[in-house]
């Protein structure tokens, strides 16, 4: 804008002294002077742009010689400040040393490669006008120089040439550097392309992308970098290709390319083919396309899809171009992996969450204490093989002098047993509202779970009625363990090896054939041992069980203790031989003695 306001003034002031008889000193020496503003003005603006520009990228000798050229320009100033002629010979080894500066500083262009295509070709435009504004303002000077009307000189300022000099000459080369870069420009703006696309594959998981959209980058990014006129995506799902992604090519092509493929036995293989129609069988198919490349997207065990590219030239896919694809499909299954972990992951999480809810569920299901009373002492032992168990245990208070316990296990564990255990616990509690017995409640609760149990499951049950003021109990076995007894007046110690099938497992009528009730007179002092398969089941590292003998001998050695006693001894026992640790069912056992007291009037 300097140098056309200098062009418009120099020809304003040739007009008027065209059209004037005299010509006017003062006009003259005014033009000059705002010339000489503007030029200042312009290469102050374009030193420091060149300067911006000279220093991008910069390295610690550049910068060094940077200053140092900066303090040398500064010093030709104080020359023409104190009117030294710069062309004396004293001076001629600094204006050497400042021209080597100069063609030094010219060959520092990294700025130039980060330009693109379209930035090349404006910059051309703008380089081209500042070399035309340095020779408008060289001609202007060096024109009004010799003019006798004029008073001051400034062609002679050496700093001012020295500037002049540089920008002239940084321009010049940077203008032919563009020119000569700009056929270039497109390889680089590929590998540009290229590591931006390799970046935004590799970020996908943190942008919280999802497969789908790491297959549309997969298929952009290789087309791009290929340069590929067709193209098509296979998703590989349950063993068969579905395609997911055209490119100019229809299905019908897909498929006989892909028959002729099968046909020649080039399965799920990287494959390439820069000659097609050499190929007999490629020939026949008349394809308008030339070259073809095959690249599958798999890991060592898994196979995710494949990607096909084609070309209408011959030799499309050189050397360079296919590392880069494989590339391109190595990272696509780097990141689709390590989504699917992190999908896994989070699944895992859910299910770890589900779980704290079920065992959350299960433990409130239990009750945490039976009601104390003269009659008996009841003490229990709950613990879960795994998060969430199988087993469960309740009661209810059927009348002042009758209660009703129910011990069970739920077929299966983790979240589907919880949810059957409350199940079960809703019958209990609706059923024994009506006051029936064991039996019946059996045959109701086996209808009532036939409605809603799976076909694979089914629960094993025992239920239990004691009546304080008949001093006896009545019960009914679901498949449950038998009950071991100890019976005071008779000093014996047995098993009720009563008949009984599991709920759910006949879902008809006639699984009232397979329960049977039967009642017991008990006696101050009897003991009565309630348990799960997984006490009598457990077994040791000999893998041997621990078995009813064991837990029958071990209520001989306590039935004379109290209940919380007796059964620490039982479950201490039994991880004696078990050994720590070694934990493979829900344990629960229930322990009833029945004591001698009186109930109170």
């Amino acid at each position: 804008m300097a140098a056309y306001l200098s062009v418009a003034l120099y020809l304003g002031y040739r007009v008027y002294n065209n059209y004037s008889e005299e010509s006017s000193v003062f006009l003259l020496h005014l033009v000059y002077q705002v010339n000489f503003g503007l030029l200042v003005l312009f290469l102050s603006k374009a030193f420091y742009i060149w300067r911006q520009l000279l220093l991008y990228h910069k390295n610690k000798f550049l910068q060094i010689a940077w200053d140092w050229f900066e303090l040398l320009l500064a010093a030709t100033l104080l020359l023409t400040i104190f009117n030294f002629n710069y062309t004396s010979y004293i001076f001629l080894p600094l204006l050497a040393l400042m021209g080597f500066y100069i063609l030094f500083l010219c060959t520092n262009m990294k700025w130039v490669a980060y330009l693109t295509f379209n930035n090349k070709s404006r910059s051309l435009v703008l380089l081209g006008a500042i070399l035309l504004s340095c020779y408008i303002f060289f001609r202007f000077f060096k024109n009004t120089a010799n003019s006798p009307n004029l008073v001051i000189d400034y062609s002679d300022v050496g700093f001012l040439l020295l500037a002049m000099l540089f920008v002239s000459l940084y321009t010049l080369a940077a203008f032919l550097v563009s020119l000569f870069s700009l056929p270039t420009s497109g390889v680089f703006e590929q590998k540009s392309e290229d590591l931006l696309n390799f970046q935004r594959l590799s970020q996908s998981i943190q942008q919280g992308q999802s497969e789908a959209q790491v297959y549309d980058m997969l298929f952009e990014s290789t087309i791009k970098a290929s340069d590929a006129n067709a193209a098509w995506f296979e998703l590989i799902r349950n063993g068969e290709p579905q395609i997911s992604h055209l490119l100019n090519i229809d299905a019908p092509q897909t498929t006989r390319i892909r028959h002729l493929l099968l046909a020649y036995n080039i399965q799920n293989i990287d494959y390439i083919n820069n000659n097609l129609s050499r190929n007999p069988g490629f020939r026949e198919l008349a394809l308008p396309w030339k070259s073809m490349a095959i690249l599958p997207i798999k890991s060592t065990k898994h196979l995710s899809g494949i990607l096909y590219l084609l070309k209408d030239i011959e030799g499309g896919f050189d050397r360079e171009t296919v590392n880069v694809l494989r590339t391109f499909t190595s990272q696509t299954m780097l990141t689709i992996e390590n989504l699917r972990l992190i999908n896994e992951s989070l699944q895992n999480e859910r299910y770890k969450e589900e779980l704290k809810i079920a065992t959350q569920v299960q433990e409130s299901l239990i009750p945490k204490t039976f009601p104390t009373d003269s009659w008996f002492e009841i003490s229990t032992h709950a613990v879960a093989a795994k998060e969430v168990g199988g087993d469960f245990y309740d009661f209810l208070q059927l009348s002042e002098s009758r209660i009703a316990i129910i011990i069970g296990d739920v077929s299966g564990k983790g979240i589907s047993a919880a949810f059957h255990m409350a199940q079960m616990k809703g019958i209990f509690h609706g059923l024994m509202q009506q006051d029936m017995p064991p039996s019946e409640f059996m045959k109701q609760a086996n209808s009532a779970l036939s409605r809603c149990l799976e076909r694979t499951s089914f629960i094993t049950s025992a239920l239990y009625i004691i009546d304080y003021r008949m001093k006896g109990f009545m019960f009914a076995r679901a498949g449950h363990c038998h009950t071991l007894y100890y019976n005071s007046m008779m000093d014996d110690v047995f098993y009720f090896q009563t008949e009984g099938l599991g709920l759910g497992i006949i879902r008809d009528k006639n699984y009232a054939n397979h329960i049977r009730e039967m009642y017991y007179d008990y006696n101050p002092e009897d003991v009565m041992v309630i348990y799960t398969d997984g006490i009598v089941e457990a077994r040791n590292k000999a893998n041997e069980e621990y078995g009813e003998d064991r837990l029958l001998y071990m209520l001989k050695q306590t039935y004379h203790l109290e209940a919380e006693d007796i059964k620490w001894a039982i479950i201490n026992d039994l991880e004696d031989f078990t050994g720590p640790g070694n934990l493979y069912d829900d344990q629960t056992l229930m322990v009833i003695k029945f004591k001698p007291a009186q109930p109170k009037k």
